[in-house]
């Protein structure tokens, strides 16, 4: 019997106009996957080429790319249909990605998603690919790339091979202006870290812990990962900062740094201990781009009560980080019966508790319709800014 699904699965939104290279780095993506399940949603007449797979014109149908992903061809229309079909613990999928026609509109796929009714689904964010060679002509033709940059989360500027340094750098700049404060990595051939998407890992329930050598294993030994020059590593895009307190976190403190989180941050992941504001759950933590989610789980017995978390991005400052976190921390009083340094009692520990639980559903698991602030409409509006 299947175990029923007590997680839900993030959806990446994967745009970019033609010829930008979304199917390359999404081929990148499943190749390096580390055991990680992909759903993949193909919202164009475009191939997957992985394993000798091509998907053509194949609406309406779903097909196993052969190891442990797959991959469904659809037209809009149909997107909740074959997200319920992924969804569905038999699939035991991990991530979905949803690469869009390069002439979509993508902050109306992000708005069917945060949209959505499925309760097994969590928005993943929207990454952009841009081709630096081609970039100002593509915006000649197609002036609404600034809008689709202002809603991304992310931003993979492509290609960067075909232009030089300086072009490089000014190309950077103006795409980070248009895109506000989503992050803005360079890649080349579409190679970009997993982890900056998902967490490619082996699989909990150790299916494929102990497992033969696979072809994906030898296509990254191949390509040199873990040797060579650091500067060549795909990690070398962005940056993550990890960030551990067994103080609990003043639950104001803490929704105003994430609040006023710094541009090029791109995900914030882990469980945050609210102290008093909840002795009974510790709050899972998703944060991708504009959009950001709690999730409240109980304590294990026994287990030490931690805020630890990760933060992904580009250009981001570590030291900075770890200290607005660090002053996020409650301070301890004397009278067990108060909290924190501001005399509070347990009833204003919990009216503290408000602005987080803005961002938790009253059940589990949690739709993402209502939860956090709605990227797009965010964007739209530094668009109009």
């Amino acid at each position: 019997m299947t175990p029923p699904r007590t997680q839900q699965i993030p959806v990446v939104v994967l745009a970019g106009f033609l010829g930008s290279g979304k199917t390359t780095l999404l081929n990148h993506l499943l190749r390096n996957r580390a055991g990680t399940r992909i759903g993949v949603i193909v919202n164009d007449f475009g191939s997957i080429e992985i394993d000798a797979m091509t998907v053509a014109g194949q609406v309406g149908s779903t097909v196993s790319l052969g190891n442990g992903c797959l991959c469904c061809a659809v037209d809009a229309s149909e997107l909740d249909t074959f997200l319920e079909t992924l969804t569905r613990p038999s699939a035991r999928l991990d991530v979905i990605v949803i690469e869009a026609s390069g002439l979509a509109e993508p902050q109306e796929l992000v708005r069917m998603l945060l949209a959505s009714d499925n309760p097994h689904i969590l928005y993943g964010g929207l990454v952009e690919v841009v081709d630096a060679a081609e970039f100002d002509g593509v915006r000649a033709r197609h002036p609404e790339i600034d809008r689709h940059l202002a809603v991304a989360d992310l931003v993979v500027l492509n290609k960067t091979d075909r232009v030089g340094k300086g072009e490089q750098e000014r190309l950077r700049e103006t795409v980070a202006e248009l895109s506000g404060p989503a992050a803005v990595i360079t890649a080349v051939h579409g190679r970009i870290d997993p982890e900056l998407l998902f967490d490619p890992a082996l699989r909990p329930d150790g299916e494929e812990k102990v497992r033969q050598l696979t072809f994906e294993d030898l296509l990254r030994e191949e390509a040199g990962d873990g040797h060579g020059d650091h500067a060549g590593h795909l990690h070398a895009a962005y940056e993550s900062v990890d960030f551990t307190s067994d103080t609990p976190m003043d639950p104001r403190r803490f929704m105003a740094f994430l609040d006023s989180r710094p541009e090029g941050l791109y995900r914030v992941k882990g469980f945050a201990d609210f102290g008093p504001g909840d002795r009974d759950n510790k709050y899972a933590l998703h944060a991708v781009g504009r959009f950001l989610r709690f999730v409240p789980r109980p304590w294990a017995r026994g287990e030490q009560r931690l805020t630890q978390l990760v933060m992904i991005g580009a250009g981001i400052d570590a030291d900075a980080l770890r200290e607005g976190l660090t002053a996020c921390r409650a301070e301890p009083t004397e009278d067990p019966a108060q909290t924190w340094g501001e005399g509070l009692d347990t009833p204003d520990a919990e009216r503290g508790m408000w602005g987080v639980l803005r961002y938790v559903r009253e059940t589990e698991p949690v739709p993402v319709r209502e939860a956090g602030p709605d990227p797009v409409r965010a964007g739209e509006a530094a668009a109009e800014a």
